[in-house]
């Protein structure tokens, strides 16, 4: 391994109290025997079954065990960012609380940080999870993979590996964390896949549904877009705005001749599509504009309104 001055493990829980203390058996291990100094981060998401007072106990007994509370349930994008701003370490680990990803694996993640990879994405080639989830969700991996162009098998895996400057440069609005790979990748980052070993769930059930791979579609859109235009809106909205207001300047201008040619052009449709054209694409272009300013004068960042949402930090 690589002389990594320290590591960080980023746990999102949501109402797994059942599998933390099997959990923190499993990973402290696995950690210490690598060889860096390291600290585990359990970000709080405003679980509602009494984890809260487990994981304060494992703070207690465990100093390199932090415990991050967030105020409320804002979802694991929040809870991500949160334990990304938190971290210390020159590398960020992320798994789930579940038990289905098994940490034995770390030091494969890092042994592909090693070869020059800046974020290494896990793949649950084998997946332990019954049909009406693993379908699903290799038509969603399918579609997002031609549409983002990212050539990874499972986008949705939480157990990844990131350098940190990774870490700091990403941005994780709502349920867009599932997409970091396809962000990450659009800001120039080495993007890399290693299959994992995935465990069957050992308590609980899962917090997902059918519906968040409706949701993911409507974010693959969106991360598409912004990975091709947020830094150049204009381009796009300015681009065709232009083409609809020259188009419509064109008709506008035929029916301006016919006009003087001495024929009537009052009654024909073609005059509203030509002021149509001319009005929609002033507007398209006024948006490119007004998302240019807005892009260039951001005042607050997503680190900025994750820090607005901790409760508590807990330290052993």
């Amino acid at each position: 391994m690589a002389g990594w001055r320290m590591l960080s493990v980023v746990v999102p829980v949501f109402d797994e109290r059942d599998s933390l203390e099997e959990l923190a058996g499993e990973l402290l291990p696995v950690m210490q025997g690598i060889g860096a100094p390291f600290e585990v981060i359990f970000v709080d998401d405003g679980s509602r079954d009494g984890g809260d007072v487990v994981l304060a106990d494992l703070a207690r007994r465990h100093e390199s065990i932090r415990v991050v509370r967030l105020r409320s349930n804002f979802g694991k994008g929040a809870a991500l960012t949160a334990g990304f701003r938190e971290a210390r370490g020159d590398v960020v680990i992320t798994l789930d609380a579940d038990l289905q990803d098994d940490p034995a694996e770390i030091p494969r993640l890092l042994a592909a940080l090693d070869e020059g990879a800046d974020l290494v994405s896990g793949w649950k080639q084998k997946r332990n999870d019954p049909w009406n989830k693993t379908m699903p969700s290799r038509v969603f991996n399918g579609v997002a993979r031609r549409a983002s162009g990212v050539d990874l098998h499972d986008l949705n895996c939480g157990f990844k590996a990131y350098r940190i400057d990774v870490v700091r440069a990403l941005a994780i609005p709502g349920e867009m964390y599932r997409f970091i790979p396809v962000i990450a990748a659009s800001e120039g980052f080495r993007v890399a896949e290693v299959p994992v070993n995935h465990r069957a769930r050992r308590h609980g059930s899962s917090k997902y549904g059918f519906e968040r791979y409706l949701r993911g579609l409507l974010d693959l859109i969106t991360i598409s877009f912004v990975g091709r235009y947020r830094h150049r809106p204009m381009h796009f909205f300015g681009g065709l705005g232009l083409l609809l207001f020259l188009a419509g300047v064109g008709i506008s201008i035929y029916l301006t001749i016919v006009k003087l040619l001495g024929e009537a052009i009052g009654g024909r449709p073609l005059l509203i599509l030509g002021v149509l054209l001319i009005v929609v694409g002033i507007q398209l272009f006024t948006i490119g504009l007004v998302s240019e300013l807005i892009q260039r004068g951001r005042l607050r960042s997503e680190e900025d309104e994750a820090a607005s949402r901790i409760e508590r930090v807990i330290e052993g």
